[in-house]
């Protein structure tokens, strides 16, 4: 494992010829208490664009039926994470059984809709909610991190009023986001640096 908390260290693992960061749930100040929980939504392959930001909107609100609050970002791959961070004060078993609660309910209310189980052949037609990535050693790709794919697209943070058919899971990309970047007038995660709050 690599640990950095600074520009030069991001920049070191660039020439290194890193192209996709992935970190644990965690920093070495709390190796075993998670402080950012990820839903991933991994849709199957006839599923449309809207249903994925339904799937989302719906995880944020289950999360704030718990009095949680989220953020989201695309993955640059095919669908969107939803973001929670949470005080680091429980374990990953702990962590990854609520996130596993979490998936199993929205699964349950709209089997139609949603798995959260990992098989292929469950997706058609549906999409899986991955909370497996909230568990110990687990890891998901960084806000801002490129992605190993031909576009070179790029996981972007996201303000919940951007989710919208025009800005896809890779729409943001090496080659354009700059231009968001350059005229965004807040960051849409300034809060979730400063939110403190608590697995119920």
């Amino acid at each position: 494992m690599l640990a950095t908390d600074n520009f030069d260290g991001l920049l070191e693992l660039v020439q290194a010829g890193v192209v996709e960061i992935h970190p644990w749930g965690s920093t070495l100040a709390h190796l075993e208490q998670p402080d950012r929980l990820i839903f991933d939504l991994d849709p199957g392959e006839d599923v449309p664009w809207s249903a994925v930001i339904e799937g989302a909107l719906d995880v944020r609100a289950k999360l704030e039926e718990f009095g949680l609050q989220s953020f989201v970002k695309t993955s640059g791959g095919k669908g969107l994470h939803v973001v929670l961070p949470i005080e680091p004060s429980v374990d990953w078993d702990v962590a990854k059984k609520f996130t596993q609660s979490v998936a199993d309910a929205l699964a349950k209310a709209r089997p139609d809709r949603y798995v959260a189980i990992m098989s292929k052949s469950a997706r058609r037609g549906r999409i899986y909610i991955d909370y497996v990535r909230n568990g110990r050693g687990a890891t998901a790709v960084a806000p801002y991190s490129t992605r190993a794919l031909p576009a070179a697209s790029v996981s972007t943070p996201l303000a919940w009023d951007d989710l919208s058919e025009q800005i896809r899971a890779d729409h943001f990309r090496v080659d354009n986001l700059r231009q968001r970047l350059d005229v965004l007038k807040e960051d849409p995660w300034a809060e979730l640096f400063t939110l403190k709050q608590r697995l119920p």
